[in-house]
């Protein structure tokens, strides 16, 4: 999780297209902060994590009350218009959303279990709780898949077949050729793709964030489902893990730290 974090606050200085589609940038600033793309990985984590073992029924209650507890925590932190009405509700329900919002929350399902069959049923789960049109269903499930096999030790191209076969995403696009025309859209099908090829291209854990950054549009989104796949390829630099560390909240911190003692070895 903490590429998925990273991602997110590296990459929130520069969402609504406030970059300059450069690799070319520091890191980290006054500007970089955690959004609701890190509040919400660490709410799938937590619930994840309590739901070992558990039916889908129970899993699917815990989702929703995390999501919930950490939203309703952190009320500010940059959510859609409509996930803010779901957070306000007693009894939240899905609302056929595809946003990319199921794709940058996915990130522990990618880690947590031993199978790819696994991965991509808890993923779906933590998508349909809201985001349960096929497209946000689908960028889940693309997102943590490509974590998990990232983690497995698959090579790049075998990672980009599974994807392409798997989820008829457009992985022929190089960066430079999305950087131009690409503007701030917040549907999966407008991010998990760049995203996954900004993995690609990525020589490093830091060149893929910066990559991702490169591109614009909803980049700290982008850059969150971009660093979590390269976490699991390339491992985080411990420098980058203390910066993390610096520029969250204790409570944060702690379900990071019971995260990477469950995953273990992985």
């Amino acid at each position: 999780m903490f590429g998925a974090i990273l991602g997110d606050i590296i990459g929130s200085p520069f969402e609504f297209d406030r970059g300059g589609k450069t690799k070319v940038f520091p890191l980290f600033s006054r500007a970089s902060k955690f959004t609701d793309d890190s509040v919400m990985t660490i709410a799938v984590a937590e619930a994840l994590m309590d739901s070992i073992g558990r039916s889908d029924g129970e899993t699917t209650e815990r989702l929703v009350g995390a999501m919930l507890k950490w939203g309703r925590k952190y009320p500010y932190a940059g959510y859609g218009a409509r996930f803010s009405r779901w957070l306000e509700e007693e009894d939240p329900k899905p609302y056929g959303s595809y946003g990319n919002g199921s794709a940058m929350r996915v990130s522990a399902a990618g880690w947590l279990y031993g199978t790819l069959e696994e991965t991509r049923h808890y993923a779906w789960l933590s998508a349909a709780v809201s985001h349960d049109h096929p497209e946000g269903l689908k960028g889940a499930e693309a997102a943590a898949s490509a974590i998990f096999l990232a983690r497995k030790g698959e090579t790049k191209d075998k990672i980009r077949d599974f994807i392409v076969r798997e989820f008829g995403y457009d992985l022929t696009r190089t960066c430079d050729e999305i950087r131009p025309g690409y503007r701030h859209v917040e549907s999966c099908q407008k991010t998990v793709p760049e995203a996954i090829t900004a993995f690609l291209e990525g020589g490093d854990f830091e060149d893929v964030i910066r990559t991702a950054v490169s591109l614009g549009g909803d980049c700290d989104t982008l850059t969150c489902i971009a660093g979590g796949i390269a976490e699991a390829y390339y491992g985080v630099p411990e420098w980058l893990k203390y910066e993390c560390f610096k520029r969250v909240p204790e409570e944060f911190r702690a379900v990071l730290e019971r995260f990477q003692s469950m995953r273990g070895g992985q």
